[in-house]
Parts: structure tokens; sequence; C-alpha cells
């Protein structure tokens, strides 16, 4: 068997997918799962019997000897409880597992977060199987998981979990955008929405992961002064990758490979010690579930090669920080609805889902910039390397004009000459990469999709996508609406439409595109300029994560998850009541941990020194010796004055901490931590207790 057929084979070798399923179920019972999973049927439930069977056959092939149902509670990452195929019948040990088994199981719901939903003593909860992400082998050093993909709702039915909402905006948006294309005259087609999740991360070498509690506590260095050097060379962008983190990087992509995850692209990112993995384009649901399981690769791949790999937003003060850029897409049958077309019909239709897309996030950049609000990415939006916390839309120099002349219909001196109207010829063929990029925009069009680029790389891709879904499916609608109550839709041919309908929707797309085109911004959006021209605008920036988060209190935002049906006004709450938790208890982590190392640790450090220069201060005052008498005193000086102010700046932060005040915490650890990164400068490195940012930048 050569290379290239050994990969072939490997691909998804631990994944319960088309192979496997056709090979260990009946035909009829494989045609009808089949199906399911792509999404054309219901589940059958009378075939759940022998799908457990099948499945649990595959997995003991495949070495397993438990099973779990893997979900993805409020926590922000993964769950599972791990269950042998083990009976006992009449005095004999079987393995077994049912069709019971695997649709439904009864995890203890208690002590996840439900944010009111549940009370402690309510313990029960619910997974439910969702055959569209299909089942999967997770292997460990002495055996092996069966792990099934299931939502997690609460003994009410209420969401416990990001895949239920998830799955329910999904088919939110696919009923929205079959509306739309019926108004275009297009037949039934499934609507696929699409995900591919660039995943940005460091790696440290764990012997100064295991030096810094606050690596380990916090997932970020809350000390350290800046490396003299570290990446304003940009020499680390795209540079040859070490053989250390390629030897890592294959083996990441081997376990990927054979957990049916299409790992695409691998390089080194901007930051010294950071670096991208991105995967080829998946399903949306699919490709949420994939990127947990990346990120537990890359942990644990690390951990392996003597490594920690670092998923927080900003793990290192001064340099780029780690997003996770959410590429969305939608297609309907082999179409995307985001790809200009090379005819004036698909023209139509892209140009009316880019509208739709501009409402939407016009209409609701609150809950998107919400989506992304958490402690870690409130130190990396608005960098130097992320967008700001302004929600505003790129569309490129092309693309913009398209849309400036979309605005006011007449012909233009411009990038394309002509009257727009929309369906007819004189609306130019748009090429297919249509755009620049824009590093600096939080949602860009990038030729077929738009990569909302806020999202921070530690979080799961479900509720941006949720609220995405949702926002856009709203807009299709009222657009749909808008044409059906004009009259103008109807059983038509392709490009065949009316005059009427061509200007019932000329008038929808240039009301949409007067009314939101202040979302629309192709500058730097890095600049003090542009924060005054947002602000001009109106367009809200959120700084903080509990200011962002008040986006899911508002009753408007409440009512257009009830309508979509994928929360409800309890679900809303308990997302916000645990992300605000979920925030303070971050910081009060962070505070107690910055108290920690700076009393236990730094702070007898600087004394020790500080005696130290005196002592030396002291002996050459007596001597005959006075020619370093003023470089001595210079140090005590420093050193005595650094002393004081660490001292106070830790009564400081002792004081925000116990007060329980997460604004004024996170205040007085900058404080603790200017003096502390100060007196790092000065403090001999042979007593400095703590590996420096030019170790682990760069020896790793």
């Amino acid at each position: 068997m050569n290379e290239e057929t050994r990969k072939a084979t490997e691909f998804g070798a631990d994944v319960f997918g088309a192979e496997a399923i056709q090979k260990y179920l009946s035909k009829d019972a494989a045609k009808k799962l089949l199906s399911t999973i792509q999404g054309a049927t219901p589940l059958d439930p009378t075939i759940a019997g022998e799908v457990a069977h099948g499945m649990k056959t595959w997995a003991l092939d495949r070495g397993a000897t438990h099973y779990t149902h893997w979900f993805l509670p409020l926590t922000g990452s993964t769950a599972e409880k791990h269950d042998a195929f083990l009976e006992i019948k009449d005095g004999e040990p079987i393995l077994s597992f049912s069709g019971k088994n695997l649709i439904v199981g009864e995890p203890d719901a208690s002590s996840f977060p439900s944010g009111g939903i549940r009370s402690t003593f309510e313990a029960r909860g619910y997974t439910a199987w969702d055959p569209t992400s299909p089942a999967f082998i997770k292997r460990h050093a002495n055996g092996a998981t069966l792990c099934i993909p299931t939502a997690f709702c609460a003994y009410t039915g209420e969401a416990l979990d990001q895949k239920t909402p998830l799955l329910r905006s999904m088919q939110t948006l696919s009923a929205a955008a079959k509306r739309l294309m019926k108004c275009f005259g297009k037949g039934d087609e499934r609507v696929t929405i699409t995900l591919g999740p660039e995943q940005e991360y460091f790696l440290v070498d764990k012997k100064f992961y295991a030096e810094r509690p606050d690596l380990v506590m916090t997932g970020r260095t809350l000390f350290g002064a800046p490396s003299p050097k570290h990446q304003q060379l940009e020499d680390h962008y795209f540079g040859s990758i070490r053989a250390r983190i390629l030897n890592f990087m294959e083996e990441v992509e081997k376990e990927l490979w054979k957990l049916g995850i299409p790992a695409k692209t691998r390089h080194n990112e901007v930051a010294p010690a950071q670096f991208e993995l991105a995967p080829m384009f998946e399903e949306l649901n699919l490709s949420c579930d994939h990127n947990m399981l990346v990120m537990e690769v890359l942990r644990q791949v690390a951990d392996k090669n003597g490594l920690v790999c670092l998923l927080h937003e900003k793990p290192f003060a001064g340099v780029n920080g780690s997003g996770k850029h959410n590429n969305w897409s939608v297609a309907y049958g082999n179409t995307n609805l985001l790809n200009p077309g090379n005819d004036p019909h698909q023209n139509a239709i892209f140009l009316t889902t880019l509208c739709a897309v501009i409402e939407a996030v016009d209409n609701h950049a609150d809950l998107l910039r919400a989506a992304v609000a958490a402690a870690g990415n409130d130190h990396r939006l608005g960098a130097n390397e992320a967008p700001p916390a302004v929600i505003s839309i790129y569309l490129g120099d092309q693309l913009a004009d398209v849309v400036a002349q979309l605005e006011k219909g007449a012909p233009k001196s411009s990038k394309h000459a002509g009257s727009m109207k929309i369906g007819v010829d004189t609306l130019p063929p748009l090429p297919k990469d249509a755009t620049d990029r824009n590093r600096t925009s939080p949602f860009a069009f990038t030729g077929n999709k738009f990569e909302f680029r806020a999202p921070g790389s530690s979080v799961s891709c479900a509720l941006p996508n949720t609220i995405l879904n949702t926002v856009v499916a709203e807009a299709m609608n009222r657009i749909a609406g808008e044409l059906e109550k004009a009259g103008v839709v109807g059983k038509v041919e392709p490009g065949k439409h009316t005059a009427a309908f061509h200007n019932a929707l000329q008038k929808i797309l240039q009301d949409i595109v007067k009314t939101h085109k202040r979302v629309l911004f192709n500058g730097d959006g890095y600049t003090a300029d542009w924060l005054a021209e947002a602000a001009k605008r109106g367009l809200p920036n959120a700084t903080t994560t509990p200011e962002a988060l008040k986006a899911f209190t508002k009753k408007e935002n409440i009512a257009v998850f009830e309508k979509a049906g994928v929360f409800t006004a309890r679900e809303m709450a308990s997302r916000h009541e645990i992300a605000i938790e979920d925030y303070e208890t971050k910081v009060a982590i962070e505070g107690n941990t910055a108290l920690e190392i700076a009393r236990t640790m730094i702070l007898p450090a600087v004394r020790a020194e500080y005696l130290e220069v005196v002592k030396a201060y002291n002996e050459t005052d007596a001597s005959d010796l006075k020619i370093a008498i003023g470089a001595l005193q210079g140090e005590v000086t420093d050193l005595g004055k650094g002393l004081v102010d660490l001292q106070a700046a830790i009564n400081g932060l002792a004081e925000a901490v116990a007060n329980k005040d997460a604004a004024e915490t996170l205040a007085k650890m900058g404080v603790l931590r200017s003096v502390a990164d100060a007196l790092e400068k000065i403090v001999s490195n042979d007593r400095w207790p703590l590996p420096k940012y030019r170790e682990m930048l760069f020896l790793y």
C-alpha cells in the first residue's frame, strides 16, 4: 500500500461515517440513517436498535471498551461520562449497547451551569443523539472510547448546551433561505450552512509553563516585561517552521485525519511561538464539533511533545493574541448564495443575500459583539492584531462600489459604469474574488463568504454562529415578506422575472443600503479616527464584556430569538447570567493568582535584591573604595522605591479582590503588573522567580 492509499484509507478511520455505516448496518437501515445525516429525512426511530448494535460492533472492532454521550455544556468546553459496554445477564457479563442508550442519556445536570434554568437539587438533564454529527473514537494510552455527539437539555426541554440552539438556528436560516429563494423562482433545495474556523494558538515549553503559576491558573501571563525582541521584525509570520513544532503539527494532523477532520493549512503566526491551523470548510454543526476536537487534540499532542498549547486569547502582553476566524457561508443546493455569479439572475440573488447580511449585522451588531464577549477576548479586541469592538462590515473597494451604485440606481463613472438594474444585463459580472483583505475588520466579505474575525481562540464557534444564523434569517424573512406583499413572486423560470419583480427588489435593496450603510467601512479599524466616526454613525462600541452582554437582556433582542424559536426568554437570561458569572469568576481567579505570585515570589525576590545592594552600599561606604558609591546609591533608591510601590500595589489589588469588584480588580492588576514589570528589568536575572518573555517566546 503506497502512502497516498494509506492516508486515504486512514481518513476518518475513527469515525462512524458513511463507509462504516454501510458496512455495519443493513442496506435499509444504512439508507435511512444516511438520509437523516444528509438532512433529507427525520430520524426513523425504528432503526435505533440496529444502529446501536452496528455502532457498538464497529467501536469494539476499533478497540473501544466504553461509550459516552459527548456534548457541549455551557462551560465553554466539552463533557463526557463514560459507560462500559457491560451488562450482567443470567449472572454472566455481556457486551451490550441498546437503541435507548444510543438515543438518550441522563447525566447529572446539577453541576453544569444553567443560569437559573435548573436548581442544584434538580439534577436531571438529558443528552439526545445528534445523528448529523457522526460518532467517533477517542483514543488514550490504554484503550478507546466511543463518543456520540449529543444535545443536552433540561428535564423541561430547555437547552443547557451550545448545540441545541445552534441546530435550531440552522433550521431557522434554512427555512428563511428557502422562502427567499422561492421568491426567485427556485425549486426546493437543501440549504447548507458552512464554516471554516481558523484556529490560532501558542506553544510554550512545558518546563516554563510549570514555573508560571499565572499560566497554569489563568492561561495568560499576569506579569512579564516586554522582550527587547518580539514581533517587531515580523520575521516569525509564515517563517520556516522549527523541526520540533513541525513534528508536533504532523502528529496533530495524523490524529485529526483519523477523526475525519480535514486540516488544510499550518503556519507560523505573527507573534513568536504563535501558530495557526486552518481546516477545510464543513457543514456548520459538524465544523463546530470538529473545532472543539481540534482544540483538544492540540492540547493533548502538545503535552506528549513536552509542550503546552495555550488557547487563551492573550497569553502574552504586547504581542498578538489569538482568535478563531469564523468563515461563514450559506448555499442553496449547489449554489453558494455569497458567490457572485456570471449572470444577472445569480447576481441579483447574491446582492439580495449580501444586503440581508448587511441589514442583519447593522440591526444586531450588539448581539454579535455579545457573542464574542469573554474575559480573555477583552484583552485582544482592539489590540494590534484583532478587530475593534465596533462591529462593521468590510466589502472591499470593488464590491463597495457596486453597493454604492445599487443605492443610487443611476449611471455612474466608476469601477463599474452603467445603470444598476437588478436582474438585467447592465449589472456587470462580478468576479468571484471581489475583495482584498482587511485584518482590522471584524466582519469582512472575502470572496464567497464572510469572515467574522472577532471570536476568541478559546471559545466554541456555536454561539457566534447561532446568533449570525438567526439575525440573517430575520433579514431574509423580511425581504421575502416585502416581495410577497408586493405581489410580484410566483412560479417563474430563473431569469424570467417580470419588471415589477425587478423594480420591487431594486427598491427593497436600495432601502437596505440607504438605511444600513453606516455599518460599511473599508478603512483601518485600528485608528482613533474610525472610532470617532463610528460614534458619529451611532454604531455601538461595547469595550468590556459586562457592557457587551447587556445585549442579551434587551427585550427587542429576546423577541428576535423567541420568534425564530432559537432561544426562549429564560434561555437568553440564562446565557447572560452564566456569561457574567464566568467573567467575574475568571477575573477573581486572576486577581487572587496575581496577589499570590506578587506576595510569595516577586516581593521576596525584590526584597532580597534590595538587601544585597544595601549591604554592598554599606560595605563600600565603610571602605576606602568610594568610586561606585553613587551607582550603588542609585540602585538602592530604585529598588527601595520599587519595593514601596510593589507593596502599595499589592495592597490596592487585595482591597479590590476583597470587594469582588471585577473592574477595579483589573485596574489594580494593571498597576501591580506595571510596577512588577519595571522591577523585572532591574532585579538580577538569576533571582527573578518567573521565566521571562524572551525565554517562553523563543525557547520552544
